[in-house]
């Protein structure tokens, strides 16, 4: 009978055109799967948590994959997959799960954040976005508390996707600063596609005192992406953290 693993993994996203096999382009999936693949002399398809786009990172990611027989050397099969795999893909550990236990629906929450610096950075080049103008964070604080209160975020969806809902619950967003580096956290549910990118778009255009907070209300009640502000660079995303049902992961 055939026995389920989990991998937990993170990535740069740099060179990878997202997560999810597509023709004539890299992924961490295709990369993944032929390692696995290569290694186990099985043919292996790994299911992710979920989808990040071209250049996104993910500090935390989780796959899985069925094998039959089950694997006696977890942390080798670690060492050998981290010899062979692309530097930009990391993994940490492999482990048994029930066999229900699913990557993606089985997630109870996600957790994003953005990076920004607002100085030049040589060593923030694909790491975080360069965006120089006073910000009042304040402000972009007090948009980010306002989502909470909605449910509907079609206004931060990309257009013609083929979700059956574009209902959310967010439970975290809040900026913080330090320095010249900004940071914006956002948990929930589930994210529509570009929806983080979206979000952290429009709340800057609080911050730079270009719409103000009825407006931004106005934006969400719209369900109109076209209302909402230009969609951030990938590079300052990352896929931050995946919660589980408590005894899932161990």
């Amino acid at each position: 009978m055939a026995k389920r693993y989990f991998i937990e993994l993170a990535y740069d996203g740099t060179p990878f055109h997202g997560w999810q096999i597509q023709p004539n382009a890299k992924s961490i999936q295709e990369s993944l799967n032929n390692t696995l693949s290569t290694i186990l002399r099985d043919e292996i398809n790994a299911v992710g948590c979920g989808r990040t786009d071209t250049g996104v990172h993910a500090k935390k990611f989780f796959a899985h994959f069925d094998i039959e027989p089950p694997i006696n050397e977890l942390e080798q099969l670690t060492y050998k997959c981290n010899r062979m795999l692309d530097p930009a893909i990391a993994i940490q550990r492999f482990f048994e799960v029930p066999d229900e236990a699913h990557a993606r629906f089985s997630a109870l929450s996600r957790s994003y954040e953005y990076l920004i610096t607002q100085q030049k950075d040589p060593f923030a080049v694909n790491r975080r976005w360069e965006m120089r103008e006073k910000l009042d964070v304040e402000a972009m604080n007090e948009a980010a508390s306002i989502l909470q209160d909605y449910k509907d975020f079609t206004s931060f969806s990309k257009s013609n996707t083929q979700t059956e809902t574009n209902l959310c619950d967010v439970s975290e967003a809040r900026w913080t600063q330090s320095g010249t580096e900004l940071k914006f956290n956002i948990s929930a549910n589930r994210f529509l596609r570009n929806m983080v990118r979206a979000i952290v778009g429009t709340t800057l255009e609080v911050g730079q005192g270009k719409i103000n907070i009825e407006e931004f209300k106005g934006i969400i009640e719209a369900k109109n992406r076209s209302k909402a502000g230009l969609s951030v660079p990938a590079h300052g995303l990352y896929l931050s953290n995946i919660v589980y049902p408590e005894g899932m992961i161990k």
